[in-house]
């Protein structure tokens, strides 16, 4: 009796239609392939070669940009008269790096250590609300 309730109940019978809905609309569907023009598909693949051609650049210029900087410096330092060959080695290691970073960070932060240390608090008067009353929480059992 109770599951034949379940089954006639109103929530069930909106789940229903929705499904019958949901597949009348999905058998609807499809796909057709006439509508694709010329010009679609030459902005489409155009569109695609540009976005290609613009990562490989951007790959290209990140992957030669510490030689190109590292041929510059070696330039300059010839011209001065510090280096005499082109051949020799003018890169940093990686804990020379680390310590000028750490160096760079530790003389940045010191520059917010003399900020004004005033804390204000300022009270909030807040109206009584009876959504968070206590009072109305249920301590007794109802019914008796």
């Amino acid at each position: 009796m109770i599951i034949n309730e379940i089954i006639n109940s109103d929530s069930l019978n909106t789940v229903k239609d929705t499904v019958t809905a949901a597949d009348t609309a999905l058998g609807e569907l499809n796909i057709s392939f006439t509508n694709i023009t010329s010009e679609s598909l030459v902005i489409t693949v155009l569109g695609y070669a540009i976005v290609f051609a613009a990562l490989v650049i951007l790959y290209l210029v990140f992957f030669n940009f510490a030689k190109i900087l590292q041929k510059n410096v070696k330039k300059r330092l010839r011209a001065k008269g510090e280096i005499a060959h082109e051949d020799e080695d003018i890169s940093v290691s990686g804990e020379i790096n680390a310590a000028i970073s750490a160096a760079l960070y530790l003389h940045f932060e010191e520059a917010h250590d003399y900020e004004n240390t005033v804390i204000t608090i300022k009270k909030v008067q807040r109206t009584y609300s009876p959504w968070s009353s206590k009072i109305y929480g249920l301590r007794n059992y109802p019914g008796k």
